[in-house]
């Protein structure tokens, strides 16, 4: 490390303002920083001093993403066996996966990557780490069969209109992964939706052993075959058809787990998300008009993305809720809506993304009546006291 970090001494007086490549600082300082912790320190203004950066919270949520990433590696391998009929080795699963699933990551970090240091290079700004999240989080809400081209042209659309449209990291009001995933669902719907695009291999039907399905829990709730979802083991171990990253809920978990100890995840949203999601169930139970709104409230959490999209994207601290108060309501609303769109719309079996999305737009307007409220109750408890 010693040699490297002579190396990038030698070249930083090239880059810097005068220099004679002036003109990459920006992508410089963006390889420098994510190699080695930054040197530089704020020079006026009051601040708190701590270990905690941009980069460092971001390394550890892609660290929390891990356990689902190498989760969907293996279920992506043994669905394709499991779909042809072969027995397969551990590592041929494990091998299998990773050609199809590595690809999807490699070209959702190089495109989103490779369009931030434009933009960077274009405007003279620092090259930000926020992506390092969203290029992980892109390739975990896909299908394992999604075209590459699609996945490029989605990260594209994401970063560009869902990011930098707005000024870049920290200024999105949408969360880019689910708005890449969004533009794939209404701009290729067959690509997104189905039976077939879960299971690697099973589009063409070649080989495919008679009798195997790859419907997702929430297809086969939608097109009202309750009595063949997966058992709660199945749905909670996760060797299932679904997204990359959302079958298994131990690997979530996981990945929660992290978030909490490490303070960087809202528990309150998380724990709102998950009480909100329980009482539209219970509430759809009590009503009981068909089929769909008899799933037991544990069963209708456990299927498709739901703690997936509760513990990694409501959770995003740039386009939540920013309020204590408001996390509560936003977490509670987006579960409510999650389970209310995937009951009543079956067009929409994943009502997750769209109630994530659909509170994105209000958690500005969330966090504003919370801070109203305070000061108006502030403003009261002062005319008290100067009353007495």
């Amino acid at each position: 490390m010693k040699a490297l970090r002579s190396f990038l001494d030698k070249i930083k007086p090239h880059v810097q303002p005068g220099g004679k490549y002036a003109k990459f600082h920006s992508t410089f300082d963006a390889f420098e920083t994510f190699l080695f912790v930054p040197n530089t320190t704020t020079k006026r203004g009051s601040h708190i001093r701590d270990v905690i950066d941009l980069k460092r919270t971001m390394s550890v949520v892609v660290m929390a993403m891990i356990p689902a990433l190498l989760f969907g590696v293996y279920n992506a391998g043994y669905l394709h066996y499991a779909s042809i009929g072969e027995q397969a080795s551990f590592m041929e699963i494990i091998g299998f996966g990773l050609m199809k699933v590595l690809p999807i990551v490699v070209v959702s970090y190089v495109t989103g990557l490779g369009i931030e240091f434009i933009f960077a290079q274009y405007r003279g700004h620092e090259v930000n780490e926020g992506f390092l999240v969203s290029g992980m989080l892109i390739p975990l809400v896909m299908p394992v069969d999604v075209p590459l081209w699609m996945v490029a042209v989605a990260t594209a659309f994401a970063v560009v209109i869902g990011k930098e449209a707005f000024g870049g990291t920290g200024m999105n009001v949408f969360n880019p992964a689910l708005l890449a995933r969004a533009f794939i669902f209404f701009a290729y719907p067959a690509k997104i939706t189905g039976d077939t695009i879960w299971i690697a291999g099973m589009s063409d039907k070649t080989g495919i052993v008679d009798g195997f399905s790859g419907a997702t829990p929430l297809g086969l709730a939608a097109s009202g075959q309750i009595d063949k979802i997966p058992s709660l083991h199945e749905l909670i171990f996760g060797l299932i058809p679904g997204s990359i990253g959302e079958t298994s809920k131990i690997a979530i978990l996981l990945g929660a787990l992290i978030l909490l100890v490490s303070g960087i995840g809202s528990w309150r949203i998380m724990l709102a998300g998950v009480l909100g999601g329980l009482t539209m169930s219970l509430i759809f139970n009590a009503a009981a008009a068909n089929a769909y709104m008899q799933i037991d409230p544990l069963t209708q959490i456990m299927m498709g993305s739901f703690l997936f999209g509760i513990v990694f994207m409501a959770t995003d601290p740039v386009s939540g809720a920013q309020t204590n108060k408001g996390k509560w309501i936003y977490g509670f609303l987006i579960g409510m809506f999650a389970i209310m769109i995937r009951v009543f719309n079956p067009a929409y079996p994943e009502g997750t993304m769209l109630a994530i999305l659909l509170m994105n737009a209000f958690a500005p307007l969330i966090d504003y009546y919370v801070v109203q409220a305070n000061i108006s109750k502030r403003l009261k408890r002062a005319k008290v006291a100067v009353k007495s």
